[in-house]
Parts: C-alpha cells; structure tokens; sequence
C-alpha cells in the first residue's frame, strides 16, 4: 500500500506493525499536527485513529474487488499533549461482510491515555 502523497504522509505517521487483526501507527506531534496554543490537535488523533482502521480494514479484504471508506468515528480526548509521539493501537471488535468496527488507543511514549476511538469502516465492491 503506497502511503505517498496522502494524510498519512503528510501528517508524519509512520506505520510500525499491521496485521487483519492489529494495526500500530505512530505520529509525531508537531508543527503539522497541532492546534494554534500548541497542544496536539483533535482532528490529528481523529486522522491517525481512521488511518489505523482503514489499514486494518484494508488488511481484512482483497483491494482488487473492494475499496475501504471509513463510515463513522467518535472520540473522547483524555489527555493533551505539547510534543513527542503518539500511537495509536487499533483492534477490530466486529468483522462482517460490509462493514467492520475497530476501537483505538492513542497513548504517548509513558503509555498514558491520550485518546480512545471507535471507528465504523465500510468495504464496498468495485464496479
């Protein structure tokens, strides 16, 4: 899967172990990935938790007849942070035939809390 050119690439995540069933990414917080009073931004951790999810979703079907399209996504905040890394651990708690739902921790570098996520993805056949 080529990360090149998108908001993975963009936002400096890197993908450290993908799997069907686990998927681990990494983002660093900075100059990219903060909000203006310089706090890791929200909508940051809300992109890495979906990237975590499509990639797992994507590992869990042939991209030949289908394509991946996050459907939903909700998050609570715990903790900021003012720089680092960040990773999020995505696991899938559902597996079905359209659509597949995945919850994610971010955590920073001490394994605190930052984020958790619950991510609705959809596979959807080529026409």
């Amino acid at each position: 899967m080529d990360l090149s050119n998108t908001l993975i690439h963009a936002l400096g995540m890197e993908v450290v172990e993908a799997k069907a069933d686990v998927v681990r990414m990494t983002m660093p917080v900075d100059e990219r990935t903060k909000q203006p009073m310089g706090y890791l931004h929200g909508g940051a951790s809300i992109a890495l938790a979906e990237s975590a999810a499509s990639i797992g979703t994507a590992l869990n079907v042939d991209l030949n007849t289908h394509n991946v399209f996050g459907i939903e996504i909700n998050a609570n905040h715990l903790k900021s942070k003012r720089d680092g890394i960040v990773t999020a651990t995505a696991f899938p708690l559902h597996k079905g035939r359209t659509t597949m739902v995945w919850e994610i921790k971010i955590t920073d570098e001490q394994d605190a809390l930052i984020c958790i996520s619950r991510c609705t993805t959809g596979m959807i056949e080529k026409k």
